[in-house]
């Protein structure tokens, strides 16, 4: 029977992985070098966890995460580019590319962990969308039979999939991506 975690040393090791991406990025991250930093044995990580991206994971669970607020002008397509271009200023470099890709390793290996991920990475960006889409339909400028959620979903997979390639959305992109989407939801 494996022995219990010890809560002072799973909090040093997530301590240790969110210190290590907001100074060197994912793709330096080593156990070697959480190990060292957290103060345990490489065994003790490699026992508790099966990969970086799974200590990724749970480090992403409980630590905070900035988002960018879809705005809520009298202009949608306005908006819905304003948070297009936010996200792209958060994914744009290219430690946010190795962080999409991890995170994508972690929910295809773990699937608890992913949909606690999903949850906790999207749910709130789905909210802020179909919020913004629900402001968008009181006021006549989208169908009535419009599937917010499903459009935010769209949302996501959009940006997600940007920051997987590292490729951003720009402007130019942004402005086709909401041309498309306005024409669908309206």
């Amino acid at each position: 029977m494996p022995r219990p975690r010890s809560e002072q040393a799973r909090q040093s090791v997530l301590a240790a992985m969110r210190a290590a991406l907001a100074s060197d990025g994912y793709a330096s991250v080593t156990i070697e070098g959480l190990a060292a930093e957290a103060g345990v044995s490489k065994q003790t990580i490699y026992r508790w966890w099966s990969s970086k991206a799974a200590i990724l994971g749970e480090a992403l669970l409980e630590g905070s995460l900035p988002s960018p607020d879809l705005p809520v002008t009298d202009d949608l397509a306005a908006d819905l580019r304003a948070w297009f271009s936010a996200m792209s200023t958060q994914a744009g470099d290219g430690a946010s590319v190795e962080l999409a890709r991890a995170l994508i390793a972690v929910t295809a290996t773990d699937a608890e962990l992913g949909a606690a991920l999903n949850k906790r990475l999207a749910d709130p960006i789905v909210e802020q969308i179909v919020a913004r889409l629900e402001v968008a339909r009181s006021r006549g400028d989208v169908r009535a039979d419009l599937d917010a959620a499903a459009v935010a979903d769209q949302f996501i997979a959009m940006s997600s999939y940007a920051a997987l390639l590292g490729r951003p959305m720009d402007a130019a992109r942004a402005d086709a991506v909401v041309e498309v989407l306005m024409r669908g939801i309206g």
